[in-house]
């Protein structure tokens, strides 16, 4: 287990920024952690000689991350691991969604629509978090921005639903068969991608989005009971996951 250093507020705070920069650009983690055990020793030693954290990076936090950042390379497996996880979640958790409410049905605009929101999200993600890593706010601002960033997704989705209902373009309808095999073949690519990927959490995490909503429809409670519930049960999970997987990194 890693041994903890005597570090001052300030200087876990930068820690915790620099490993989230790094990482927001794509930057292997292995390397990540060496880098911050390194300055964590510097940080750690300047304090105990009285010294403040700007002696070590400078007066300026982001001048410092972005010069960490340009002195290591880019891990283009991880980013392109990252990507793919993010690519494919989104992709299982509509079609796992769709499939626990009946039969498949895609538009050619919801398929393009999908890909398009895709595309953005993964761009705002790793800007988003580089961005939130820089600034000098509240912890209330940092988890406002964060909140803005998980829900665009779903204000997208939303914004592809409307838009599929106002405009006609082909579409493409599943029997029950056809609908089993396409919910078969995501499942095998989750699984695969997830042992590639080393990691279970999209396994987890489309679990925790679609299973509680499933289960509530089965109730005899109301709608809007069953949709708070399930948003109770999808984000209190997935929250609770994240700061288990958090400090289990720490921990090693």
């Amino acid at each position: 287990m890693k041994r903890e250093l005597p570090l001052s507020k300030k200087s876990q705070n930068f820690i915790e920024d620099l490993r989230i920069y790094l990482f927001s650009s794509g930057k292997q983690w292995d390397e990540i952690e060496d880098v911050i055990n390194e300055l964590e020793i510097h940080l750690s030693e300047a304090e105990k000689n009285g010294k403040s954290i700007e002696k070590i990076i400078g007066k300026s936090p982001k001048d410092y991350m972005e010069m960490v950042s340009n002195e290591m390379p880019i891990d283009y497996r991880t980013l392109f691991k990252s990507i793919c996880l993010i690519i494919f979640g989104a992709f299982s958790f509509k079609v796992f969604s769709d499939l626990l409410a009946g039969t498949l049905s895609y538009s050619l605009l919801e398929v393009t629509g999908y890909l398009a929101i895709a595309v953005i999200f993964i761009a705002v993600v790793f800007k988003g978090f580089k961005y939130i890593s820089t600034i000098s706010q509240s912890n209330i601002i940092r988890g406002v921005l964060i909140f803005v960033i998980s829900l665009l997704p779903l204000l997208l989705f939303l914004g592809v639903s409307y838009l599929d209902k106002m405009i006609s373009t082909p579409t493409i309808h599943f029997d029950n068969i056809g609908s089993f095999i396409i919910g078969g073949i995501t499942l095998l690519f989750v699984i695969g991608i997830s042992i590639w990927a080393k990691t279970g959490v999209l396994i987890i995490m489309i679990a925790l989005l679609t299973l509680p909503d499933y289960f509530l429809n089965l109730t005899a409670l109301q709608y809007e009971t069953q949709l708070i519930l399930s948003m109770l049960i999808s984000f209190g999970g997935i929250a609770i996951y994240l700061l288990i997987l958090s400090k289990l990194e720490k921990s090693k």
